[in-house]
């Protein structure tokens, strides 16, 4: 494997900084969390600013210092770590030409060297790509072939799948290969694919390198009839045809750079390589010396040649190549078939291989409920460690597993499993002595969440009758009883609501457990998504829904039946921020409610204004201008307030 060299970078700074001046863990967890991550930064985007925002005095000799060397070790060198998937290809001793040293992984050993320097020095590398999608596709097969007794080919899927391609015009994508994300959904109905190649199209066409070379607005304003497609020179005509007179793709640049540039092959090689470089930006200016040189001596000038180099230079941001486009395509594709026809078995076996992808557990799950699929909680009475499906009469349903329960070890977890496959638990005290590795901390988190409610199928036995009796059963009984299981039976003769015929009021059935009430909808929530990350209960927006709207406050499914320039207020859970470095400082948030998602667009001046609360909040009130165009469907923000309707700790991916 290539090494690759780690440098210090924003809160890894932070941390390594704040131990060496010795930070208590809660102070440096502040300071590492002020560091920004954003992908953009502007003149506002500073430390000073962060700290003055959290309430830490920049002027303290301490706060000073750390601040100080913070921006010091910025981009030094930290470790040397091992590249993903860079496979180096060697005959005879490689050791004999670079130092070698053993990996953490037994039998693997790393280059010292990282990729580029390899490259230099003529060692062949290869990398190989692994990725979480071909994991949920195999799964998804299996799991049809299980339960549903069908066979599902991959190689012979439907083309043209109407279901399909009406998803996709949608943006319904959530979950799907490559095409899920807030720029790939505002895309899709622009694009409006129809087959295979329109979805290789739309893989490429959301990259730095054709946003940066503004080639993605004129694509799509050719594919809507809106422009007439021109090529930006006619010799570039049987490159540039296929995809409407814009260069998209990796291969088209490189074509490029021959015909209108008169580049050797071994020079496309050097562009390529340019491209692919993690300081290419240098390179490409080196590059683009010779591009003009060449387009020069073919008579190619003035603004056309400007135009071409900066498509060219632009894929220095990163662009695809058209064969990775298409084999994502196909993956897409499938992604998207699996989970239009087979719903049950794609979110079973993409939840199975979290995380991965652009949203987290609790969207996913929610956006399969969306969709008719029926998903049962954590029980220990049924549920393996892995999501698997159950029949509900004819309705296939998703039953979560015990892996989503935070702090519960997999082999716990597995070993509850098998005793419950020998018999069932018949009491909490049974649980505990057949799984004696069963930690109290773990018991808990599953009490909390309701995975033991149904222990010995007892009636009406909720959450904290299971915290109650979880109390009892992790103090020891000592030598004499050691052992000796207590039986729920047992509890109930030793209580005054016993009676010899049986009977008892209903108020004895409860107390026979516990003393204590059932737990409110608010504090279920807030354990389900403390010990797993989501609910399988209401969102958390739909028990609050009658008072936003008296407060003139819409759903995400609202939205769509409003006009463009609408003032509107939308509010909702945060589960994705993005600001981008092509966005030129606008931040880009995804709400989510019981009826969907919903967009909204925060400008830099919106964003300095509310900057704390537009990073930190994960429930927002947004109030601004409805944006719809072309049935993408944004707010432009105008106020943004935190809603402060729950204690629910919520998630969000915020690739900063």
């Amino acid at each position: 494997m290539t090494a690759n060299v780690i440098t210090y970078r924003g809160r890894s700074a932070a941390r390594e900084i704040g131990k060496a001046l010795s930070f208590d863990p809660e102070t440096l967890g502040r300071l590492a969390g002020l560091v920004s991550a954003w992908e953009y930064k502007d003149e506002h985007d500073t430390l000073e600013r962060h700290f003055h925002d959290a309430g830490f005095d920049i002027r303290h000799p301490k706060i000073r210092k750390f601040f100080e060397l913070c921006v010091k070790v910025q981009d030094l060198p930290r470790h040397l770590g091992q590249h993903s998937g860079g496979m180096v290809v060697c005959q005879g001793q490689l050791d004999s030409v670079v130092p070698l040293e053993p990996a953490t992984m037994p039998g693997r050993v790393v280059v010292q060297w990282d990729k580029e320097d390899c490259a230099d020095m003529g060692i062949v590398k290869v990398d190989l790509l692994g990725l979480g999608m071909m994991a949920v596709l195999e799964d998804s097969l299996k799991l049809i072939r299980e339960h549903q007794a069908e066979e599902v080919d991959l190689a012979r899927l439907p083309p043209d799948d109407s279901v399909v391609y009406d998803t996709l015009r949608k943006a319904d994508t959530v979950g799907m290969f490559q095409i899920e994300s807030r720029a790939q959904m505002a895309c899709l109905p622009r694009l409006r694919p129809v087959k295979f190649y329109d979805i290789v199209v739309q893989v490429a066409i959301i990259r730095p390198g054709p946003i940066v070379g503004k080639m993605v607005h004129p694509y799509l304003k050719r594919r809507q009839g809106r422009e007439a497609p021109e090529c930006l020179h006619p010799s570039l005509e049987p490159v540039l045809s296929r995809t409407l007179g814009v260069p998209l793709f990796q291969e088209q640049l490189l074509r490029m750079a021959m015909i209108a540039a008169g580049f050797t092959g071994g020079e496309a090689e050097e562009l390529r390589r340019a491209f692919g470089f993690k300081r290419s930006e240098k390179r490409m200016s080196e590059v683009e010396v010779k591009l003009r040189r060449g387009m020069e001596k073919k008579g190619i000038t003035g603004e056309v040649q400007d135009t071409i180099v900066k498509s060219i230079t632009s894929f220095a941001l990163y662009g695809f190549p058209e064969s990775h486009a298409a084999s994502f395509a196909l993956l897409a594709y499938a992604s998207a078939y699996l989970k239009c026809h087979y719903l049950a078995a794609f979110a079973a076996a993409i939840l199975n291989n979290q995380p991965m992808g652009f949203y987290s557990p609790a969207t996913l799950v929610k956006d399969a409920q969306r969709h008719g699929l029926r998903v049962r909680a954590i029980d220990v009475t049924c549920s393996d460690w892995l999501c698997t499906m159950e029949r509900d009469g004819e309705r296939l349903c998703v039953r979560l597993g015990l892996r989503f329960v935070k702090g519960l070890r997999e082999e716990v977890g597995k070993e509850i499993v098998r005793e419950r496959g020998v018999r069932a638990f018949a009491s909490i005290d049974d649980l505990k002595l057949r799984v004696p590795g069963l930690q109290k901390t773990e018991l808990t988190s599953l009490a909390e969440i309701g995975a033991l409610n149904f222990v010995g199928g007892k009636a009406g036995f909720h959450r904290r009758d299971a915290l109650w009796q979880i109390e009892r059963v992790s103090r020891r009984a000592g030598p004499l009883l050691e052992g000796v299981e207590e039986s729920d039976a047992a509890i109930v003769e030793k209580t005054e609501y016993g009676s010899a015929s049986g009977e008892e009021n209903v108020e004895a059935v409860r107390e026979k457990y516990s003393p204590l009430e059932p737990m409110t909808p608010e504090a279920r929530l807030v354990s389900d998504f403390r010990n797993t990350g989501m609910t399988v209960g209401p969102h958390p927006i739909s028990y609050h829904r009658a008072d936003l709207r008296r407060q003139g406050i819409l759903s995400a499914r609202d939205l769509l039946r409003l006009a463009d320039g609408t003032k509107v207020k939308v509010a909702g859970a945060v589960i994705a921020r993005q600001r981008p470095g092509t966005a030129k400082g606008f931040v880009f948030l995804s709400l989510e409610d019981e009826t969907g998602i919903a967009n909204a667009i925060i400008t830099p001046q919106v964003f300095q204004e509310h900057h704390i609360v537009v990073v930190n909040q994960q429930f927002l009130l947004i109030e601004g201008t409805l944006q719809n165009q072309d049935n993408v469907i944004s707010v432009k923000a105008e106020r943004v307030r935190a809603l402060g309707i729950t204690r629910a700790e919520t998630v969000s991916h915020d690739f900063h």
